[in-house]
């Protein structure tokens, strides 16, 4: 996969708990309505953001995510970053069914899904990087 061209960075939050994971999804959403962006294409980013960053908040000890913007073509990314333990097998917790913490187990999968780009970078006990981008 090529690497995301990530743009002008438009906001950061640092994720500690429940409401840095609203702050986030805020401000994604704010960006989207800056670019003018469909409302399915708004809601299904905005939805992808909120489970990246609740899985860095509940599995990765916390962390951080930058919003990008590109302007032409209108374009979002969003880096999320944790310090958690890693993911040993990341096909596995990429399918459905896969859960650490007894969910439905459709967080990585179903967040890769509703994006138009989806990478993620991550090391057994190095943490893990998820970049996902959407055009608006």
């Amino acid at each position: 996969m090529n690497p995301v061209t990530k743009g002008r960075l438009y906001a950061s939050v640092q994720l500690v708990g429940d409401r840095d994971i609203a702050v986030a999804r805020k401000r994604v959403s704010q960006a989207m309505d800056g670019l003018k962006a469909r409302t399915i294409r708004k809601t299904r980013f905005v939805t992808a953001v909120s489970e990246i960053a609740r899985n860095a908040v509940m599995h990765g000890g916390g962390g951080s995510i930058a919003i990008y913007i590109t302007e032409r073509p209108a374009a979002i990314t969003v880096v999320c970053i944790d310090r958690g333990p890693g993911i040993a097998d990341v096909d596995a917790a990429l399918g459905d069914g896969f859960s650490t913490a007894n969910s439905m187990g459709r967080g990585l999968g179903g967040a890769r899904r509703l994006v138009d780009r989806f990478e993620i970078d991550t090391a057994v006990g190095q943490g893990t990087t998820v970049t996902m981008a959407s055009a608006a």
